[in-house]
């Protein structure tokens, strides 16, 4: 407190000498050397100022610290056991929670045997279509169709192209391949030099036998 009040006394002072040096210096002739002397003034007075703003924060401090240490220690109270009826709640919670937590493990595992044996169905399946589709475009060349015609007593029959003779007689059955797939199947009926007839063994409804449909054997699926 004395130093504080000493330094508050040496400011007051050194601020009036200030003004008394200034108001002085005004009467000066010479006006760089008044300024010399007000910037040095004001830097002084500046330092003192921010001298005495750091005394106050430290009494501040001080005066924080010694309420701290005379205040008396109060030590927490002692923790009180939850009531029998509250524990017993919290029992039945964690069961509950705990039955919840298995349920929902095994209906996790059922899903991933079930999405397991799914997707391996899918990829069979896939497997099977893909094995079907590379078959049929493997297949060799025996006859291509030369015309389709619509007789509306007989019905519908092919004129077909024989490419592989050895492999063609009456009573064969050519699959008619379009990309690679199979549209439908025709048996041959009538063989000759100039080609062969060929008759369908269900008949085309959508799609039909058009000239240059290639004709194969049926591949062993």
């Amino acid at each position: 407190m004395d130093t504080l009040k000493i330094l508050l006394g040496a400011t007051v002072a050194l601020l009036l000498g200030a003004l008394g040096v200034s108001l002085y210096n005004q009467k000066a002739p010479s006006q760089s050397a008044d300024s010399l002397e007000k910037a040095e003034i004001m830097r002084k007075i500046e330092e003192l100022r921010l001298e005495q703003d750091r005394l106050q924060i430290e009494k501040q401090r001080l005066a924080l610290q010694q309420a701290a240490a005379l205040e008396p220690a109060v030590a927490p109270p002692a923790a009180q056991p939850p009531p029998a009826a509250e524990v017993e709640s919290m029992k039945e919670q964690i069961a509950l929670l705990q039955a919840e937590k298995e349920k929902a493990e095994r209906e996790a595992e059922t899903f991933e045997k079930e999405a397991v044996l799914i997707g391996g169905r899918q990829i069979e399946s896939r497997d099977k279509e893909a094995r079907r589709a590379r078959l049929i475009s493997q297949a060799l060349l025996i006859a291509r169709v030369k015309e389709w015609v619509e007789n509306p007593e007989i019905g519908g029959f092919a004129t077909i192209e024989i490419v592989m003779q050895e492999n063609v007689q009456p009573g064969t059955i050519l699959c008619l391949r379009r990309n690679t797939g199979i549209l439908g199947r025709l048996r041959v009926d009538d063989v000759s030099i100039e080609g062969a007839i060929a008759n369908p063994i269900t008949p085309f409804t959508e799609t039909r036998p058009q000239v240059g449909d290639e004709l194969i054997l049926e591949p062993p699926f």
